[in-house]
């Protein structure tokens, strides 16, 4: 049995009525709005987001339909916000096929963003569930301006550990953190235990985000060989930030230079991903990434004894121990 065997064994049959459940909540009447959601179900991802919804409901109570209304709202705030992100990001690859923008356009692409992201909302409305609304608009607000922040702090070049955590809680881990409130938030009227999971997701987002950030400077792929795609995006993460944290001024500059001035040069992108290697940068940012996780953990661990608290620690083992 694989971890996300272990993961989905007690929410099997949610998993199977949500499928069907989230095709129906982001339905249009438009033909090519029909077509391009096709395309978008087509590639779907690990659904990790409403395993996390699922887990934390059943940990803290009774699954029902309302919890299927929870994880399509974050699904739906998932897909808008990859959509949204591919054209920010100037990114025609999604999951090892053409994005929407590549295939329609940013304009397209944008829209079609905006209208899954409204789909979302309604859904929430019609059902008068006011309480997810908000943790779902206080994601997109934390989300957003977590992104406007590391594009500022890109072209300036001026972010510390404190920044980098600032961006990555509110970037990635908002959403995460938000999926496990949101979760409780269905199944208890429990404003303390809502969150209490909202703040374990933060923990277990980051622990997330700090494993992305070690990937892109491991080898992988067919050629074995880093992307440094982060230096190629003049974004400072973690392993890179440990080494200039811990250098002499003349070579941070140096460093700093070569992001701002190279980073489209291959050579100097491999230099600077060998210097993270070899100065134990990857060591550092998985010390943090095993920090957060067990935080994580130890706050899971206060709730009673369950399968579904079980498998919710292994979900959360599974964000620090995936390969891709």
């Amino acid at each position: 049995m694989t971890s996300l065997d272990i993961i989905q064994s007690p929410i099997v049959d949610e998993l199977k009525s949500f499928e069907s459940y989230f095709k129906e909540s982001i339905q249009s009447d438009i033909p090519l709005l029909r077509i391009i959601i096709r395309y978008i179900l087509r590639k779907k991802g690990k659904q990790m987001r409403p395993m996390f919804v699922f887990l934390s409901a059943k940990m803290c109570g009774e699954f029902n339909e309302t919890t299927l209304l929870a994880a399509s709202s974050i699904e739906l705030l998932h897909t808008a916000t990859l959509l949204h992100d591919d054209v920010v990001d100037e990114s025609y690859e999604r999951r090892g096929s053409f994005s929407i923008n590549a295939l329609w356009k940013n304009k397209i692409a944008v829209l079609v963003g905006d209208f899954i992201l409204a789909r979302g909302m309604l859904n929430t409305l019609d059902r008068k569930e006011y309480r997810f609304l908000h943790l779902i608009s206080r994601a997109v607000k934390d989300m957003s301006e977590g992104e406007i922040l590391q594009m500022r702090k890109s072209r300036k070049l001026d972010i510390d550990n404190e920044t980098y955590f600032e961006i990555i809680r509110k970037k990635t881990a908002s959403l995460i953190a938000t999926s496990m409130a949101i979760g409780a938030a269905s199944v208890t009227k429990d404003d303390e235990v809502v969150e209490k999971m909202f703040r374990i997701g933060l923990d277990v987002g980051i622990a997330f985000q700090i494993k992305d950030d070690i990937f892109d400077y491991q080898s992988k792929g067919i050629l074995g060989k880093p992307t440094g795609n982060d230096i190629k995006e003049k974004k400072i993460t973690l392993p890179l930030l440990y080494v200039l944290n811990n250098c002499e001024s003349r070579e941070r500059s140096r460093i700093l230079s070569l992001i701002k001035r190279k980073n489209k040069n291959q050579a100097k992108v491999k230099e600077l991903v060998d210097l993270v290697v070899s100065r134990g940068g990857l060591e550092y940012a998985a010390q943090q990434m095993n920090q957060f996780r067990e935080n994580a953990i130890a706050g899971i661990m206060e709730f009673p004894e369950s399968e579904s608290r079980n498998a919710l620690i292994e979900l959360v083992n599974y964000t620090t121990t995936r390969q891709k």
